[in-house]
């Protein structure tokens, strides 16, 4: 069994945040605590005593995070559970993927102002939040390389 880390608490507090910002509850501690992994990751036991949770309840949360690319599945030669961790550029990645999503939002948000013609004040405010959803989606993907030019021995 897993002994509770020092990490523990604040890995709770940021997967509530997480859960807060749309990411389903169990995923988003399973992504905590993969954030206080040792080097070798953990197994779906592991996981599941770390968070005193059944091991069904991180096997669908792994195939979640799986599934959005967040964790990588790691299998050992002679070892026979896989191991779990964040990939390489996770957030980097969690965060530029929405820059789609946003795009597509603020194409909405302008029908949305088309359609109301009649209601300037509802149209300034649809076309205002356009203009910052495209803001950005233009601007994550730059921002997420100029974090990693700025990480990036010189």
């Amino acid at each position: 069994m897993i002994e509770q880390h020092a990490g523990t608490e604040p890995a709770e507090q940021a997967a509530s945040l997480l859960t807060v910002a749309g990411m389903p509850r169990m995923p988003a501690r399973v992504m905590m605590a993969l954030v206080g992994a040792p080097d070798e990751g953990y197994t779906a036991v592991q996981l599941a005593d770390r968070l005193g949770v059944s091991a069904a309840a991180v096997s669908g949360a792994v195939r979640y995070l799986v599934s959005m690319r967040f964790i990588d599945r790691i299998s050992r030669p002679g070892d026979r559970r896989d191991r779990y961790d964040l990939t390489h550029d996770a957030w980097s990645g969690m965060i530029t993927s929405s820059a789609p999503l946003y795009a597509q939002l603020a194409a909405a948000m302008e029908r949305i102002a088309d359609e109301n013609a009649g209601a300037p004040a509802s149209v300034a405010r649809a076309r205002d939040v356009a203009d910052f959803l495209r803001y950005l989606a233009e601007r994550m993907p730059g921002l997420a390389d100029e974090w990693r030019a700025a990480r990036s021995p010189r």
